[in-house]
């Protein structure tokens, strides 16, 4: 087993830095990755320049915000979520879009990169448990995986409904699918750090697959919504359901556990 490499934090939080894994993290997680998706397309069917100037410059602010704050505070830590849903699809899409490289090798390239992050995450912490986010290294980690996990969640999801040709709606079985396998590996008593990295990682093609199936032309398999009136719905509705776990203070951590748990959906131990 690797040592972790010890030093000293540069800054300590004074409490866990990201919500409780509820069903309702699960919820918001999935409708942020297809208001991402459709936001992305959007933007970037109006305006390159200015998708990436609105994609990037939020990201900055958002991870700027989140990272002034000493504990999980719901508006700040779910808008860098939402901004990283809409850049990790912009720079993704951009990879395979500008430099014509095909799906099955960014999808490869994105899960080398977040592989890479896993690793020296841990050998930095000696833990990726998202219970210890309390230092600023480890939350610069955490950010990392997750944009990492996004980007390759698209190139995953595209690689299905376009390069495999399944079409959105066989993508969406397909990916709901690939979730029962972290709850069939939870139950059968494996590492739940790694089941929930492995749900989370997923939840990004599932969510981008039902807001195309909803945004596409029906050339493509979908309902022809639009990308702009779905991204619209996305963040109304995602605006709500974070005003509504800041109020109730859902998901705030007032304990700590030693791995991430998936309690209320199935996909992890129970929290002490």
């Amino acid at each position: 087993m690797p040592t972790a490499t010890k030093s000293k934090p540069t800054k300590q939080y004074r409490r866990v830095k990201v919500p409780e894994i509820t069903l309702m993290f699960w919820v918001i997680k999935l409708w942020s990755t297809g208001m991402g998706e459709a936001s992305s397309d959007f933007l970037g069917d109006h305006n390159i320049a200015l998708a990436a100037l609105i994609g990037i410059s939020g990201t900055l602010l958002a991870l700027y915000l989140q990272l002034r704050q000493d504990e999980y505070k719901a508006p700040y830590y779910w808008f860098v979520v939402a901004m990283i849903a809409v850049t990790g699809t912009m720079i993704a899409d951009a990879i395979h879009d500008q430099f014509s490289i095909p799906y099955p090798v960014t999808s490869t390239g994105f899960g080398i990169l977040t592989a890479l992050t896993f690793l020296l995450w841990y050998r930095s912490e000696g833990t990726l448990s998202i219970h210890t986010i309390q230092t600023r290294r480890r939350e610069w980690f955490y950010w990392v995986t997750v944009f990492f996990s996004f980007a390759l969640g698209t190139a995953l999801g595209d690689m299905t409904a376009q390069t495999l040709n399944l079409g959105l709606p066989d993508s969406i079985f397909l990916f709901s699918g690939i979730m029962l396998i972290p709850l069939a590996l939870w139950r059968l008593g494996v590492n739940p750090i790694f089941t929930f990295w492995f749900a989370y990682v997923d939840t990004r093609p599932i969510g981008a697959s039902f807001s195309d199936y909803f945004s596409k032309p029906h050339s493509i398999t979908g309902l022809n919504f639009g990308d702009g009136h779905t991204a619209l719905v996305g963040w109304f509705v995602f605006i709500v359901f974070v005003g509504a776990i800041t109020l109730t203070r859902h998901g705030v951590q007032t304990h700590h556990a030693p791995d991430p748990g998936l309690a209320g959906v199935g996909l992890a131990p129970e929290l002490e």
